[in-house]
């Protein structure tokens, strides 16, 4: 692959949240820019997960200029009549040969992105929210990164515990504590998502109740707002959606029912300002960021392919809005108690447990985890 020039100055957002050395490196010119592609088994729109990646990818070519960096999106789709097309599409974009790197990301792509990181040994890959298996390949030239979803998702269930008897709040049923969450589907990413948020509501509350359901797809919206009107109908007054598109049809549902619903991946208050006002804040997994710091590390040469890394709090990989209508919403009691707990999982004082990595609890102690909350 091509070597680029690159001499960089990080942005001071950049250099405290994500900890890259902002020191300008020389590497071989050969007069090209650095090309990426960037490929979504979805399409962007979807306020979140993809939105962001692109986002991100869009910054960094605006901080460069084309002249240094650019990148195309495939938007392959998310149903099950997409799925036939993903592994050619990557294999497309290999045989092309023009791009230094090639991304992607979930759990849906690992089984294409293995058979091309086999059959491309000279290609790069970047692999983003799912754990890559390098024992089957890619030891050279594939970088995973993951990120600690369970973090901010502790902050989120924390938050939904204290809301959920808030006498101050008027979209909440003070007398029950029941909190909802709805997941797309049921993978080791979502139930990281979901250790995090039950443990930190039962940090609160240790007799929480959440109505869990998962929509089989990361899509369908329609499907998502009917499955969050039954929990919102049947008692839970907060919800967490972390459904990719399919998860808009929860935060639908809560404006219909008067309550609230957390937002995920971007800050979705923002980005769907006639929902504001039923989305408190959002758990933001800094997809765009990350891929800015992983292509800026590759132009350097730094990029430690064959490795995984995992990005939370401390990294800047995770993060969690606090921003004026934050403040407006969530009342100044919680904020601070969540802005505690949020230094202390950031230093290390407390170690929230996760469903991903080398130590992952247990199917077992995950359902446990599970049963123990489970409404009814």
């Amino acid at each position: 692959m091509k070597k680029k020039f690159l001499a960089a100055t990080l942005s001071a957002a950049m250099v405290l949240s994500l900890g890259v050395s902002a020191v300008p490196v020389m590497a071989e010119d050969d007069g090209e820019p650095y090309k990426a592609a960037l490929l979504l088994n979805g399409t962007l729109g979807d306020k979140s997960f993809y939105d962001s990646a692109n986002a991100g990818l869009t910054a960094l070519q605006e901080e460069l200029g084309e002249d240094k960096f650019t990148f195309k999106v495939e938007q392959m789709g998310a149903t099950a009549a997409d799925e036939a097309k993903w592994e050619p599409t990557i294999y497309d974009y290999c045989d092309d040969g023009s791009y230094d790197v090639i991304i992607c990301g979930t759990f849906q792509m690992l089984a294409a992105l293995t058979n091309a990181a086999n059959d491309y040994p000279d290609q790069k890959f970047i692999y983003f929210d799912e754990m890559f298996d390098y024992s089957a390949g890619g030891e050279e030239n594939v970088y995973n990164v993951m990120y600690k979803q369970n973090e901010v998702s502790y902050l989120v269930g924390a938050m939904a515990a204290l809301m959920t008897t808030d006498e101050s709040l008027e979209m909440v049923d003070p007398s029950n504590a029941i909190i909802g969450f709805l997941g797309g589907m049921e993978n080791s990413v979502i139930k990281d998502f979901l250790v995090g948020y039950i443990q930190g509501a039962q940090s609160i509350n240790p007799d929480i109740q959440v109505a869990l359901a998962y929509v089989g797809n990361f899509y369908d919206s329609a499907a998502g707002k009917d499955m969050a009107l039954t929990q919102y109908q049947n008692g839970a007054d907060v919800g967490f959606n972390v459904a990719g598109s399919a998860g808009l049809g929860q935060i639908e549902a809560a404006a219909d029912a008067g309550r609230y619903a957390f937002g995920v991946d971007s800050d979705q208050a923002a980005l769907l300002p006639d929902y504001a006002a039923n989305i408190p804040t959002s758990a933001i997994k800094n997809v765009g960021n990350s891929l800015i710091r992983a292509i800026k590390m590759d132009m350097e040469g730094e990029l430690p392919y064959g490795t995984l890394e995992y990005l939370g709090f401390a990294e800047g990989g995770v993060e969690l809005v606090e921003d004026a209508h934050y403040e407006e919403v969530v009342p100044e009691e919680i904020r601070t108690q969540i802005a505690d707990l949020k230094e202390q999982i950031t230093n290390g004082d407390i170690t929230v447990q996760s469903a991903l990595g080398e130590n992952a609890m247990s199917e077992d102690d995950i359902q446990a985890l599970i049963e123990s909350v489970q409404v009814g």
